[in-house]
């Protein structure tokens, strides 16, 4: 007599049908995912950078790439994607709009975020839908019937869903204002200060614009009424300017500089940018524009890369431990041995005997010239004191403080302040910094120094505008031996004369209204 007969389990049935599933799941997301890292990107204008956008799979929130600085990285949501940013490129012409009308740079925090937005939303609808049309032609490749792209579009369409409620209900936008830098991001926040703090100051250095154009033309017309620099002899005039940092306001002064003063030449004691990376390097090429020769050392803020954009120009000479003659003048120049942004190299640490070595070399090459030289260019004052007695001037900057000092009686250093007002940086402290530069009269015959010009505006947010003559004695370093005589007397308000020399001419300019 037989038993009952035993009844069938269930589970072998509904595990095949959560396998199924589970590998339909797995098809469609695969192929969603290999679709979105191929095809799911766009380009866009973010104010004025050329930037890329697309979703990676990684812990959520966004990180902007700033090639060859470095990345920061925002924890702003949750979620299997992460949104990347790169940006790729400045445009140039974008950038010099922003630059030179207030109007736009009123707007700019605005204009980029409409940009931003619309950016995001295009690669949002981008991404769907590269997705569904992955999973869908992944999952009709592999398994050949008819329903199963319907399905992997269902399924994906439910994960993206699912990853959309997630970054919403975990959005934190109090996260943007703590992001994680890598590279050599990591020391922005030490280099530029609080972000609320220049905006602050920036909005008021905006502000004063309109002023600060007006005066700039005021000073122009003051010229008339200084004495002439090398008496009833003719002059070279050259251009010293240094530390611009890439202001765009400190490349317009040396463009309005160059024209109104026709000047033969400019001479760049190095740190025309911040970072020497790539994106600034492409405001640069500017220089080449200026149609008169411009002389450049690198400075310690600028890379190998950027010297190279430099001489690229036709007007450019980069010296490296080498001479060059402009307008009859010979000029010498040296680089600054340190690349400080990159903090692997150690190059903060260095000490003076680093620059001082720079400046043996330098003396090394002076002393194998058969002329001797009338102008060196370095760019820390450090680098100066081996060139003492081989060149009758040196030209410095580095410290964005002007200063006019003898190191013996046969040579003269002058140092520049900043030309660009020491970039985002002058928005630190608590007394924005000037824009300086300084026109330099020569002796055409002899390269011996007549007079100079000290231009100095008022730095970000003010208005005063000033230019001060000095003229130099026979008996100052440096100085030409029918230079006119300097009448004996006090400096004017303000004046900066050469130590053991008689004070200049000084031409105020008042703030208008």
């Amino acid at each position: 007599m037989s038993g009952p007969s035993p009844t069938t389990s269930p589970w072998p049935g509904r595990a095949r049908v959560v396998g199924r599933w589970t590998a339909r799941l797995g098809l469609a997301l695969g192929g969603a995912l290999v679709a979105v890292l191929l095809f799911a990107r766009v380009s866009a204008p973010l104010g004025p950078f050329d930037a890329t956008l697309a979703f990676q799979p990684a812990a959520g929130g966004a990180q902007v790439e700033l090639p060859p600085l470095g990345s920061l990285a925002v924890d702003v949501y949750d979620g299997p994607l992460r949104l990347d940013i790169s940006l790729e490129s400045v445009d140039q012409e974008r950038a010099r709009a922003l630059a030179t009308d207030p109007v736009r740079l009123a707007g700019v925090v605005d204009r980029v975020t409409e940009n931003l937005q619309s950016a995001v939303v295009r690669l949002v609808w981008v991404t769907a839908l590269v997705a569904l049309a992955g999973a869908a032609l992944t999952s009709w490749a592999v398994l050949r019937r008819r329903r199963e792209p319907l399905i992997a579009l269902g399924l994906t369409t439910a994960v993206l869903a699912t990853t959309g409620a997630l970054g919403a209900a975990t959005w934190r936008p109090e996260a943007l204002s703590q992001p994680t830098y890598t590279g050599l991001l990591v020391n922005a926040n030490s280099l530029i200060g609080s972000a609320e703090d220049i905006v602050a100051r920036f909005d008021a250095y905006r502000a004063s614009l309109e002023d600060l154009v007006a005066n700039v033309g005021t000073l122009y017309a003051t010229l008339s009424t200084l004495p002439a620099p090398g008496g009833t002899t003719e002059s070279v005039a050259l251009l010293h300017v240094s530390d611009i940092h890439l202001n765009p306001a400190g490349f317009d002064l040396v463009r309005q500089v160059a024209d109104k003063f026709r000047v033969d030449g400019i001479l760049d004691t190095g740190d025309i940018t911040d970072w020497g990376s790539e994106p600034e390097n492409r405001l640069i090429t500017a220089v080449g524009d200026l149609g008169v020769p411009y002389v450049y050392i690198r400075g310690n803020h600028d890379s190998a890369t950027t010297a190279g954009i430099l001489a690229a120009q036709s007007n450019v000479t980069v010296l490296d431990d080498s001479a060059v003659t402009v307008a009859g003048i010979r000029i010498v120049g040296t680089p600054d041995p340190r690349f400080t942004p990159d903090k692997s190299t150690g190059d903060d640490d260095a000490g003076a005997d680093v620059l001082e070595e720079s400046g043996e070399e330098l003396a090394d090459v002076v002393e194998t010239l058969a002329d001797q030289p009338a102008i060196a260019l370095v760019h820390d004052p450090k680098q100066a004191p081996p060139l003492d007695g081989l060149v009758p001037l040196v030209l410095a900057g580095h410290t964005h403080e002007r200063a006019v000092e003898e190191l013996s009686e046969e040579t003269l250093l002058m140092v520049q302040g900043s030309t660009g007002g020491a970039g985002l940086r002058g928005l630190q402290g608590e007394y924005p910094e000037p824009l300086t530069c300084t026109v330099l009269y020569l002796d055409p015959t002899t390269g011996a120094l007549q007079a100079y010009d000290q231009i100095t505006l008022g730095g970000l947010g003010a208005t005063e505008v000033t230019v001060q003559r000095v003229l130099v004695s026979a008996d100052e370093p440096g100085g030409a031996a029918d230079s006119p005589a300097v009448p004996d007397g006090p400096a004017g308000a303000g004046a900066i004369a050469p130590a053991g020399g008689d004070a200049g001419e000084q031409a105020p300019v008042a703030p208008p209204g």
